[in-house]
């Protein structure tokens, strides 16, 4: 972006401003102030700001309760001036609003995906978000691996003026440097419910770490791959000979849980306690890491120099069993090691914790990053102007 001469010019801006909304009330505007040194930057060179994101899901259609309207209030406050809000995101409406736009205005459009184009790539939609700007700035690294017409399909409106924003370039910089670390050790946490997530993450990432601390449920079909009993646990029944395979091929590199919390249902008020992991109840299942896998973890996250974590450890949207995941976030934090988080629920474990001052690195994109860690391009970024 600084490559960019941006005075007084119409910048359209990919922000990814994908919040938590009740009642109209932006929620968490931790996405909001992630991209606010890219919008200080263009308006301080009294740039035109057009923004555009999507919220939510709407898949096409027009949801009330996923505008952007309280998104444009929330992004006032925090860049101190006037944003403007139009209810459209193409068309006479926001060309007109464009227009409007004084040097250091800021124009946020409405939910890019209330127009089923925005999902399908669509050449006409591209092409019509494209018309009221001059330069192509991507912040929005969350969505960056979405072949969308905002992130890909108007870029080609923009043949030597695309550029990656601020944030954008933070992101790629730290997970380029994770992948080419030679600190060591290099320790990398996965967790979430599913191996079938993070098949292409643990391959990739076999020859360049130390140790995979493996958490959640994707461990509960590790585990039934070594043979273990895991009761009611959530397993990917189909994915266990793959399991098997990865164990295979990772030798001592895969490390998994020495014991869980286990639970009679999934339920905050049921009973509960830690076991060995060789130990289920008839009927029980497996909801975060014990007590012991947590100092075992510790030893290996205190003595890395580089770690990487995405995923939750347990269900951490549910109190009883989110101690793992937290306890994770406070010792990654504790940790002198250069340190990078991804995924929602880690983020969200580091801001619980009370720690996200002290992470090297707090990645706004689960899915992009992973995507990044396992050898893939992302296409948001491969279309950017190669300088």
């Amino acid at each position: 972006m600084v490559d960019l001469d941006v005075t007084g010019r119409r910048v359209f801006v990919r922000v990814d401003f994908n919040v938590p909304l009740a009642d109209g009330v932006v929620q968490d505007d931790t996405r909001i102030r992630a991209t606010l040194p890219t919008l200080h930057y263009a308006l301080s060179r009294s740039a035109k700001l057009v923004l555009g994101t999507h919220l939510g899901r709407p898949r096409g259609e027009r949801v009330p309760e996923m505008s952007l309207r309280p998104v444009a209030k929330q992004l006032a406050k925090q860049l101190a001036r006037e944003v403007r809000f139009c209810g459209e995101s193409i068309g006479e409406k926001v060309e007109e609003e464009v227009k409007l736009l004084p040097e250091g205005g800021v124009l946020l459009l409405e939910n890019l995906r209330f127009d089923s184009g925005e999902e399908l790539n669509d050449a006409t939609f591209a092409r019509r978000l494209a018309a009221s700007s001059e330069l192509y700035v991507n912040d929005a690294f969350g969505t960056a691996h979405r072949a969308h017409a905002s992130t890909v399909g108007m870029v080609k409106h923009f043949p030597k003026t695309a550029a990656a924003g601020l944030l954008m370039e933070r992101e790629l910089l730290y997970l380029d440097m994770a992948l080419a670390s030679r600190s060591k050790p290099f320790v990398v946490l996965l967790g979430g419910a599913k191996i079938s997530d993070k098949i292409d993450v643990v391959r990739s990432l076999l020859d360049r770490v130390d140790y995979l601390l493996i958490g959640g449920g994707m461990a509960y079909t590790f585990l039934r791959a070594k043979g273990y009993d895991t009761g009611s646990s959530l397993v990917e029944e189909n994915k266990i000979d793959l399991a098997k395979e990865l164990l295979a091929e990772a030798g001592d590199k895969l490390v998994l849980p020495s014991d869980h919390v286990v639970a009679s249902r999934f339920d905050t008020a049921t009973e509960r306690k830690p076991l060995p992991i060789t130990e289920v109840p008839k009927g029980w299942m497996g909801l975060d890491i014990g007590p012991k896998t947590i100092a075992t973890y510790r030893d290996y996250i205190l003595g890395a120099k580089m770690v990487i974590w995405n995923g939750p450890m347990g269900v951490f949207e549910m109190e009883p069993f989110a101690q793992g995941t937290v306890q994770i976030a406070k010792i990654v934090a504790e940790s002198e090691a250069t340190s990078l988080v991804g995924g929602g629920d880690s983020v969200a474990a580091v801001v619980h914790a009370g720690v996200a001052d002290h992470i090297t690195h707090i990645s706004t994109g689960g899915g992009a990053s992973l995507k990044f860690l396992a050898g893939e391009m992302l296409p948001g970024v491969e279309v950017l102007t190669n300088a």
